[in-house]
């Protein structure tokens, strides 16, 4: 089951969200992680060269490890979020993004609190690592968002960009009416209103009353008009949009073939995968 949640910006807009939970996160944690080993790597190659070709040590190799940690675990978090409005390299993969609690993009002082309470109460922690762990991956799993600390006190929460499409049946030629729609005319019958019919066809069990009911009737009323005979007396608007539609896709289907057949004839072999391709 999906969960998905409601949030209101500040234009009084309400707007789902899907929040993201640990095992997303966690994975998108993973692909951060080694971004940081890189740029950490990259920072500590720097500092060797400069180590090496200065006279005199300016800076201490214990110093510029904390610095090196600082900019890492901090700085580059806080940077990359605020260009990218919430998406780091994780983020990105697993198609999650920090938002504000009002729905809004985070700016900089949101990603500097989530880095800053990261480095020192969550990963690494700084602070009691196993205690502060504990009690960030419960505050977690407690979260109803699925909110860490960081994101308590910046005000923030991560969600799914991504959303599910569910499947959608649309129903076959009904009974009754194949032999009408196969000698009726539906030529005025375009690409557009087909859609239409299809979407409300696969979605009507999504509206509520009386929508659902005005919808149709304005569907049927429209498809009737460029239809032709007009269908047998007392078919339901429902089972003529249903034949309209399923008689379409079953001509595109006997034209599609018909047009493969001709093409095959002219050009042998087009469309065909070779023997060797298929080993």
């Amino acid at each position: 089951m999906l969960t998905v949640r409601v949030l209101t910006t500040a234009e009084a807009v309400e707007i789902d969200v899907r929040p993201a939970r640990l095992g997303s996160r966690a994975i998108a944690l993973m692909f951060d992680i080694m971004m940081q080993a890189v740029v950490f790597g990259l920072l500590a190659a720097v500092f060797i060269i400069v180590w090496t070709f200065l006279p005199y040590p300016y800076i201490l190799p214990n110093t510029a490890f904390l610095i090196g940690i600082a900019i890492v675990a901090v700085g580059y978090p806080t940077v990359i979020e605020t260009v990218t409005n919430g998406r780091s390299l994780g983020k990105a993969v697993m198609g999650l993004r920090v938002i504000r609690e009002d729905g809004g993009p985070i700016r900089a002082r949101h990603a500097f609190t989530r880095a800053l309470i990261g480095l020192a109460v969550e990963w690494p922690g700084v602070l009691m690592p196993l205690v502060t762990w504990a009690g960030s991956l419960t505050t977690m799993l407690a979260s109803r968002r699925g909110r860490r600390l960081g994101d308590l006190a910046a005000g923030t929460l991560v969600v799914h960009e991504r959303r599910p499409v569910p499947w959608n049946l649309v129903p076959g030629m009904p009974a009754g009416l194949s032999d009408w729609a196969l000698n009726a005319d539906l030529s005025a019958v375009d690409d557009d209103l087909a859609e239409a019919i299809r979407q409300f066809a696969a979605r009507s069990h999504q509206f509520a009353e009386p929508y659902r009911s005005v919808l149709g009737q304005s569907l049927h009323a429209e498809v009737k008009a460029r239809v032709s005979p007009p269908p047998p007396a007392g078919t339901a608007p429902w089972f003529f949009l249903v034949a309209v539609l399923a008689e379409r896709r079953r001509r595109s289907a006997t034209q599609l073939a018909a047009t493969r057949i001709v093409t095959q004839r002219v050009l042998p072999g087009f469309g065909t995968i070779p023997a060797a391709s298929r080993r």
